[in-house]
């Protein structure tokens, strides 16, 4: 199929899907194709002659919308952001452009990247394509309008920002494949902050392939670990992101995988150690779930892969001491939205102490968006700093630990590694993405938020830790034999060592060889 043709199809989705809201700016069918004609000619031709400028060279990629563009309104699905054009565009938005693809448009999230079900918008509410009794369900959040986009096929991939599971969860629930590299490894310029120590933006695609070609690390193409770089995509180092990771430090992880690789060797499939927390089997883990989850360790198995049991013990407070971190940093990055320096100023003072910048947050910040930011200047406040900040950080560093103690490969940005346990190591860890299925949208209406903060449990240790995890589909046995548009599959999340990318994209592959899952 033709590019142009592709991008057709893909246009044509949109407006047959339209109601799922998946996209904030996808502009007209016809005029997006006017617009592009030329482009997607162009690429089709250097397709012909085997100059394409990259593997995704003509694809259409959508862009969450907290993620700058320049042609389209930059809103964060806020109103105090309403109309706002950013006069730069992303690193991620250069790069995909520089490798030829084309933005396919915006997409729906919650206000700032705060929430789990992609509810919190002033564009209303993101629909999953699956449904349970008629009911709508949660298409997960907070880039729940990027994956919707991508399983209905709006969209050849898309970005998303992951700060506590806000690719993977969304991922899980509507049956695709969700990336989140490691913390530096792609530049978080031109990205509006949530919380500056946790967001990274990630991929969403149909397969771990499509996220692998978007991502544009080095890739096994003989084998797992036989390395040759394809092309450089959005992964790379950034001068302008203080948090993007130095060439010197990808240098050094490089040589790292490469002494592993020699180790491993280069045959078919070497076999790896798979690590099980025990932290993660909760007693609110869906039979659904966990019937896959063991399903696919089994598949693992009968490849010759290895599989151990182990303990994360931080996992179990992790969640806590996240939703005390990522409130407290948003706190501070939301301040410049005072209606003064970024945001829309309020038409009327609506207060009688006549503040300015206190109506222009109250009218133009949702509910879920206030309170995370009164959490956060509390934990910040001189009377709670100690017994809620600093300790939340204690217990990330534990979550840390517990990660650099599981893996054999060591932290290449450590220089000491503190051992405290003699278990086994292990190569990756495999766990469920989310604890159920996606929620009923009726059910998420009188649900207390605490409820809501509970669906990132399986999620947040490995945003904590800064860590490469991916959520990818697989089969839920005998499911759909009744209701034909409910969930077929649950998400499994593959986890691995900083700077083991790779690792996670390889296995993530050969989870999806043991069935027809794509």
């Amino acid at each position: 199929m033709s590019l142009l043709r592709r991008a057709e199809k893909c246009f044509a989705n949109q407006q047959v899907h339209k109601l799922l809201n998946a996209f904030v700016s996808p502009g007209d069918e016809s005029t997006l194709i006017q617009e592009r004609f030329w482009n997607l000619r162009d690429a089709d031709k250097r397709r012909e002659e085997g100059t394409a400028k990259s593997v995704i060279d003509g694809y259409l990629i959508a862009v969450k919308d907290n993620i700058c563009t320049c042609e389209e309104p930059t809103t964060c699905a806020s109103a105090i952001l309403k109309g706002f054009h950013s006069p730069y565009p992303a690193t991620v938005v250069e790069r995909l452009k520089h490798a030829g693809a084309l933005i396919a448009g915006k997409t729906n999230l919650d206000e700032f990247g705060m929430g789990s079900d992609s509810t919190n918008s002033i564009q209303g509410a993101v629909k999953n394509m699956y449904t349970q009794d008629g009911d709508s369900l949660s298409a997960g959040g907070s880039s729940g309008g990027s994956a919707v986009a991508v399983a209905t096929g709006q969209c050849d991939a898309a970005l998303g920002t992951d700060t506590g599971g806000s690719v993977r969860l969304p991922a899980a629930y509507t049956g695709i494949a969700g990336f989140k590299p490691s913390y530096g490894m792609v530049s978080r310029w031109g990205v509006v902050a949530y919380a500056n120590s946790l967001d990274t933006v990630g991929i969403l695609a149909r397969d771990s392939s499509m996220a692998k070609i978007v991502f544009g690390k080095e890739i096994p193409v003989c084998s797992w670990f036989c390395l040759t770089r394809i092309t450089d995509t959005i992964e790379g180092f950034d001068s302008r992101d203080p948090t993007s990771i130095p060439v010197s430090t990808r240098s050094k992880i490089a040589q790292q995988l490469l002494e592993r690789k020699a180790k491993l060797g280069c045959g078919d499939r070497p076999l790896v150690r798979i690590g099980v927390p025990m932290e993660y089997n909760t007693a609110e883990l869906q039979p659904e779930v966990r019937r896959a989850w063991l399903d696919t360790l089994q598949g693992l198995r009968n490849q010759g892969h290895t599989v151990h049991m182990l303990s994360l013990a931080a996992t179990k407070i992790a969640l806590s001491a996240y939703y005390v971190i990522a409130p407290a940093e948003a706190s501070s990055n939301l301040a410049k939205y005072d209606g003064v320096r970024y945001g829309n100023k309020a038409s009327a003072l609506q207060r009688a102490d006549n503040v300015l910048f206190a109506s222009t947050r109250g009218a133009g910040l949702g509910e879920e968006v206030k309170r995370r930011i009164l959490l956060g200047s509390y934990s910040l406040s001189a009377a709670a700093i100690d017994n809620y900040f600093k300790k939340a950080q204690k217990v990330r560093r534990l979550v840390q630990r517990d990660f650099n103690n599981a893996f054999a490969l060591s932290h290449p940005l450590l220089k000491h590694q503190d051992e405290y346990r003699n278990g086994p190591k292990v190569d990756v860890i495999l766990t469920p993405t989310a604890q159920s299925l996606p929620p009923k949208h009726t059910s998420l209406e009188n649900r207390a938020s605490i409820d809501s903060y509970s669906a990132d449990f399986l999620t947040v240790p490995a945003s904590l830790a800064g860590i490469p995890a991916l959520s990818l589909p697989v089969p839920i046995p005998g499911q759909n034999k009744g209701d034909q548009n409910a969930p077929i599959s649950v998400g499994i999340q593959v986890i691995a060592q900083y700077g083991d990318d790779n690792m996670v994209l390889s296995l993530a592959q050969s989870i999806e060889s043991l069935r027809d899952i794509k």
